[in-house]
């Protein structure tokens, strides 16, 4: 059954298009009835955080407006990286947890993500629930409570300090003599960010740290690592940090100004951890996008890699189910599962740094265990995203490359579940091969699908 409301990550779109401060107001009556329905506390409780894209403020108070509709009490955490909420639900005396974030996306787009009372993003089966009561005729079944029995809202900025201390506990080695540069994206990590790695004892270089929601993700942060690597290079640093704008996710950057990704990441965590008996199983968790060079170099380990759907709430999923603690994507959503619920950009570097200070080297050279197969990554951009999968000709395309490619690598083709776009990956040793395919992949599919 296709979810009309839910995508990969929450209710995304461009607000005040898709996600109007209608659409949020019902929202936050059904999935915070849903999601407290069970609560054993007089008025349930919600703690709702932000980004700071513009529309943060708008969607917020029609959020807002609905959960204290249903008699929920809110408290606002204000603006505050997505990982942050995530701890605090599950650490704090409440019921669910709410973010307002469109993550990397551009500033038009903006989305609700929720967490459950372990602080743990919703199942497909909760979300499906939520969605039934959402587009049925709810005013009735739903409370309408009056007089004291409504909701109330209560300003909680100063919790950001606990999810701040919480990030400092986690890292045991001190960063002293360490320099790194912090790009805040002048989104969610405006604050933590600078203040974590401060209070580890490194020397910082910050950038893009004003809360401007005219310029979260522009041209800075995680899509565009490129001003962070000259920073990196330009003040001789040790490390380079670029989250995204809610901060759940991050690309690092070597000493030499080079890029190191979500996979790269999770090999040199894998490694650390596996050394020191940390690494659960031997295996790592991610999704069909990252890149084979990470399952090679696990590989030379005797570590294994399992494979789950697109989303970091699934890498999530597989890695509580079965004992595992390190998981993530190649986009830099990186889940310690020992320390947090979700990936978690701030932590991710802070560990990343703990283990160079620890190792005494440099995070060139910690790198260079993974090597990258050539991979090509097209998006699509399409009227209807929908019905990609019955068309013939797209599926016999891809039928064709699957069978050139083959053994030498892979091809996945998906619809995204955010945005309007198919995206296609192509992945092997030979990039002739992989450039030919996706030329004439994104070519049918265009004409198809337009």
């Amino acid at each position: 059954m296709q979810k009309k409301l839910f995508g990969t990550d929450g209710v995304r779109g461009v607000a005040n298009q898709e996600l109007k401060g209608e659409l949020a107001f019902k929202l936050g009556r059904v999935a915070g009835y849903y999601l407290t329905k069970d609560s054993t506390r007089q008025k349930p409780v919600v703690i709702i955080g932000k980004d700071t894209r513009l529309s943060g403020d708008m969607l917020e108070a029609a959020l807002m407006a609905g959960l204290t509709s249903v008699g929920i009490n809110v408290y606002r955490l204000g603006i505050i990286p997505t990982p942050g909420v995530c701890y605090l639900t599950r650490t704090e005396a409440v019921d669910a947890g709410i973010m307002i974030s469109a993550s990397h996306n551009p500033i038009a787009d903006n989305g609700i993500k929720f967490f459950n009372q372990q602080g743990i993003k919703l199942s497909d089966q909760v979300e499906f629930e939520i969605e039934k009561l959402f587009f049925a005729d709810h005013s009735e079944n739903l409370p309408y409570p009056i007089d004291k029995e409504i909701g109330l809202i209560e300003e909680k900025y100063a919790w950001l300090s606990k999810y701040i201390n919480f990030i400092e506990q986690s890292i045991e080695t001190d960063l002293t003599g360490l320099k790194v540069v912090i790009d805040c994206a002048n989104g969610a990590a405006y604050q933590a960010a600078p203040a974590v790695f401060r209070a580890l004892g490194a020397e910082t270089v910050v950038l893009n740290n004003h809360p401007d929601g005219q310029a979260i993700n522009v041209n800075c942060g995680s899509t565009a690592p490129e001003m962070a690597a000259r920073a990196v290079v330009k003040h001789q640093a040790d490390l380079g940090i670029a989250h995204d704008g809610d901060a759940d996710r991050v690309i690092l950057i070597d000493e030499t100004g080079e890029i190191v990704a979500g996979d790269n990441i999770m090999a040199i965590a894998a490694r650390h951890m596996l050394a020191k008996g940390q690494l659960s199983k031997n295996t790592v968790v991610t999704t069909k996008y990252s890149n084979l060079g990470l399952k090679e170099s696990l590989a030379e380990v005797e570590a294994e890699l399992k494979i789950t759907k697109n989303g970091d709430r699934y890498v999530l999923a597989e890695m509580l189910a079965n004992g595992y603690k390190l998981g993530g994507e190649k986009s830099g959503h990186i889940i310690f599962s020992d320390y947090n619920t979700t990936g978690d950009g701030i932590l991710t570097a802070a560990k990343i740094a703990e283990i160079i200070v620890e190792q005494e080297n440099t995070l060139a050279s910690l790198k260079s265990v993974m090597t990258y197969w050539p991979q090509i990554l097209a998006n699509v951009r399409v009227k209807n995203k929908s019905d990609w999968q019955k068309n013939e000709h797209i599926l016999a395309e891809i039928a064709e490359a699957e069978k050139e490619i083959g053994s030498k690598g892979r091809v996945f083709v998906r619809a995204s579940g955010t945005e309007p776009l198919i995206r296609v990956m192509l992945e092997g040793r030979e990039a002739k091969l992989l450039e030919k395919w996706s030329q004439r992949l994104t070519a049918v599919i265009a004409e198809e699908l337009n």
